[in-house]
């Protein structure tokens, strides 16, 4: 096999490597309602933002930026200081206080990202 071929399967290869789908996260589906601190950002491999449930600052992952951008959730759409609901799965990590998130609504708007999981 030449390193040109070599190469070109490798990166064909890493993507599937590196996304972890739905590994890591509880099988049951729960909600959580929140405070905003940290408004939807599409940078990165998936779309998130910041929520505070009690004393805890929740970190929510949805789609990757294209998809949940598809499902009418942009930056800025949101603002600090709004209360969300959402559902999805948590993390199984002890501690780790992230969810993969299915859907969100924000005062009569809903985003439903993964609606095949709902």
């Amino acid at each position: 096999m030449t390193l040109r071929a070599s190469l070109a399967m490798l990166l064909v290869a890493t993507p599937a490597f590196a996304h972890h789908g739905w590994s890591g996260q509880e099988e049951k589906v729960t909600s959580l309602t929140g405070t905003v601190v940290q408004g939807v950002s599409l940078a990165g491999p998936h779309a998130g933002m910041k929520i505070k449930v009690g004393a805890q600052v929740w970190d929510i992952t949805f789609a990757p930026p294209a998809r949940t951008e598809r499902a009418g959730l942009k930056e800025g759409l949101i603002p600090i200081g709004a209360t969300v609901t959402v559902r999805g799965n948590r993390s199984t990590e002890p501690g780790h206080h992230e969810m993969k998130t299915i859907y969100i609504k924000h005062s009569a708007a809903e985003y439903h990202v993964y609606p095949e999981r709902e």
